[in-house]
């Protein structure tokens, strides 16, 4: 499991959301923003393959339409352990 902190933005957008798009290798298991504007994401990775995923987190001011815009990007490489026997 991997920890994402995403400390509050100095902007007037606030995070939204996070997503992974390769849930195989890396999951969400947790998302959630802090009253202070600090974000949290759970990330578990795939125990049984390797490959890559990447993580976006989005953000968007409070006060305006639209869809949030991706703010944040992070490639995850999922390797597997060698196995004996």
């Amino acid at each position: 499991m991997v920890s994402l902190v995403l400390k509050p933005r100095t902007d007037d957008k606030r995070w939204t959301a996070a997503r992974s798009s390769a849930p195989v290798f890396v999951l969400l298991s947790g998302w959630r923003v802090d009253a202070d504007g600090t974000a949290h994401a759970l990330l578990r990775c795939a125990g049984t393959r390797g490959g890559s995923a990447r993580v976006t987190a989005s953000a968007k001011a409070p006060d305006v339409a639209g869809a949030a815009r991706v703010a944040f990007t992070l490639d995850v490489n999922v390797v597997l352990y060698p196995r004996e026997g």
